[in-house]
């Protein structure tokens, strides 16, 4: 019972500090992406809905984006955006009515075509729909609408190019961490010549489509949200060393390794792996991990290398250009290999995310949340001009 009015008080207290920082003037954004970081995330569904436009930079009281057009008619993309979510049954709640799921499952669609339509260098890919329905159900048609739109030109940017090569290469960035925690693991792993291919579906649907409690799903989505665009392949990363036993026992061959690690435990300690990620972000940033995949020949790069690249190329929110600039040789020499956890910017947004946040997270969690600040250069121009 002890146990029980301390987990209480706990809780009370957290949403007590939640609501100081959204009431405060301006929000108190790293305070929320420090909530959403720490043990438990933002709770409560309610809580999101109102936290995660935050996270965005979304203005809840824009109005939604609309289209002239019977987009369902006109869209190339109708047809596979239909077939998806016609099998995404199992990602609503079990005993929900089937007039209200096959409702959702229409404003599903129409969420999809509009972002499409809205954004023509968007491409529609597989499990795109599985990121855009946890969105759905936590904040309804009209804000999912606007907050998964600003998400899928920035976060999700790389996955909706004309092509996987990005994405191919995000994945490339899985193997360096695990070697760099485990070389046996990773060792063992490459001479069975698993590749990266199993954790695809993780990586592009932000595991909303591998995980089946939607409880994990919105518990990882406050984690993401509030960190760098990265940390869904740290978390992958994660998963694999925790389950490092399990692949050590298997047989050396590709077929059982990528069997195993393809069915995703349900039971995973998230809290325990949550806070891991973010260490590992500490000690191996992106940007160290992007000049070893520099040092390898015929790598293509990605739009989610070092936190500057975003910086650099926020106001076209096309950070892959950025990159190739940069492994072009078209910026300068000192800015090609600059780490950006060594000199963060001195502003006023990034001392509201430093302050109090060593006592309450630690070194690693205020690293991540100061990383994610730095990558959200359109906000900090808005709150001090």
């Amino acid at each position: 019972m002890r146990w029980l009015d301390y987990f209480n008080a706990k809780r009370k207290k957290k949403v007590a500090e939640i609501y100081q920082a959204l009431n405060s003037e301006p929000t108190d954004v790293a305070a929320l992406r420090r909530m959403a970081i720490s043990e438990g995330g933002l709770l409560t569904d309610e809580i999101r809905r109102k936290v995660w436009p935050k996270l965005l930079n979304v203005n809840t009281n824009d109005p939604p984006p609309i289209s002239g057009e019977n987009l369902r008619e006109v869209s190339k993309d109708y047809q596979q955006v239909l077939l998806d979510v016609r099998r995404s049954l199992r990602r609503f709640p079990p005993g929900m009515p089937e007039e209200q799921r096959e409702g959702l499952q229409e404003e599903l669609i129409d969420i999809i075509l509009l972002i499409l339509e809205r954004n023509p260098q968007l491409h529609y890919y597989q499990g795109y729909h599985d990121i855009v329905v946890t969105f759905l159900l936590v904040l309804g048609e009209r804000l999912a609408t606007s907050l998964v739109e600003k998400l899928s030109t920035h976060h999700l940017r790389d996955f909706m190019d004309p092509t996987m090569d990005n994405t191919k290469h995000i994945l490339n960035y899985l193997m360096p961490i695990i070697d760099q925690v485990n070389p046996e693991l990773h060792d063992f792993m490459q001479s069975a010549e698993v590749g990266t291919i199993f954790a695809l579906s993780w990586l592009i649907t932000w595991f909303g489509h591998v995980l089946s409690d939607f409880r994990h799903v919105v518990r990882l989505y406050d984690f993401f949200l509030a960190c760098h665009p990265l940390m869904p392949i740290y978390f992958a990363a994660v998963i694999v060393l925790y389950r490092e036993q399990e692949v050590l026992d298997c047989d050396c061959d590709m077929a059982s390794v990528h069997h195993l690690l393809s069915q995703i435990p349900q039971d995973l300690p998230y809290e325990t792996l949550i806070s891991r990620a973010g260490d590992l972000f500490v000690q191996f940033p992106p940007s160290e991990l992007a000049r070893e995949a520099a040092a390898q020949p015929q790598t293509e790069k990605t739009a989610a290398s070092t936190f500057k690249d975003f910086e650099l190329a926020s106001a076209q929110q096309r950070p892959d250009t950025v990159l190739r600039q940069r492994f072009r040789g078209l910026l300068r020499p000192d800015e090609r290999t600059k780490d950006v956890l060594t000199k963060p910017r001195t502003n006023r947004f990034v001392k509201l995310a430093v302050m109090g946040l060593t006592v309450a997270l630690g070194a690693a969690a205020l690293a991540v949340v100061k990383s994610a600040l730095e990558w959200a250069p359109k906000f900090q121009l808005q709150l001090f001009p």
